[in-house]
């Protein structure tokens, strides 16, 4: 590691020993697996054990909470969380929220249909006259949210998304891929729910700091953190474990595969 880099290093934790000694984060998050879920009333999934660890590193006590996407937002927007997790960067939420430069992974959102009702989809123009199940507070891109001509219904879980699409209450849903593949297996739906190859968009899901005094540092050093882990086969191995294949996500293999050269 460069001499400067260590220096920065050492500052910003340094700035950051008040509330790693004295406070607790309370970070909250929507079931979103295999980012970030709950299993047993355990939480797990890629991102959980990603921000772990590195917050582990950083010498800084967790606590997680989960509860619904629309009142994640409302508490970080309230001051009563410190963070969310796998949350996207939108201009209107910098007033009270920090974001670190790293993302923790990429959202690709997908359509998914039942295999009995199929309907040819190229472009969005071609979901006129449907109907698309959606997740409160979820943002799928300008492109999908200005868009006319198809309705949107709304779920309370993405569970109950794909059980409406099962049973024909809907034509499609949208969800991200990687969520997608994990909930069809975990239905038992792979043999009668199908992904689309039309990518509706992709955004890059970051952790949410509350803008409170020596957030500006805490999300820096989660930064510098976060991009050394991704260099490690720790990190790798963490996807492989939920996913089973790493080569799906190309920026985790490009990273492997640089680190061993360096």
């Amino acid at each position: 590691m460069p001499v400067i880099t260590r220096l920065l290093c050492i500052f910003l934790l340094a700035c950051l020993s008040p509330m790693a000694l004295g406070e607790r984060l309370r970070l909250v998050s929507d079931d979103w697996a295999p980012y970030i879920y709950q299993e047993g009333g355990e939480p797990k999934g890629i991102d959980y054990e990603v921000t772990r660890e590195v917050f582990k590193r950083l010498g800084v006590e967790v606590e997680w909470q989960f509860m619904p996407w629309k009142r994640c937002l409302a508490m970080i927007e309230q001051g009563q969380a410190d963070g969310v997790m796998d949350i996207f960067k939108v201009d209107a939420r910098t007033a009270y929220m920090i974001y670190p430069l790293e993302p923790m992974s990429d959202a690709e959102f997908v359509l998914y249909q039942a295999n009995r009702r199929r309907h040819v989809i190229h472009q969005l123009s071609d979901l006129n006259g449907l109907t698309v199940g959606t997740s409160p507070g979820y943002a799928y891109g300008p492109e999908f949210q200005e868009a006319s001509g198809f309705r949107r219904e709304s779920a309370p879980s993405h569970e109950a998304n794909f059980g409406k699409l099962a049973l024909g209450r809907i034509d499609l849903l949208i969800t991200d891929r990687m969520v997608g593949r994990f909930l069809r297996r975990q239905l038992g739906l792979e043999q009668q729910v199908e992904e689309l190859p039309l990518v509706i968009s992709r955004q890059p899901q970051y952790l949410g700091l509350a803008r409170k005094p020596g957030r500006e540092a805490l999300a820096q050093a989660f930064t510098d953190e976060l991009r050394r882990f991704k260099q490690e086969p720790a990190f790798v191995a963490i996807i492989e474990r939920y996913i089973g294949d790493a080569s799906y996500l190309p920026d985790a293999v490009e990273q492997q595969e640089s680190s061993t050269l360096q």
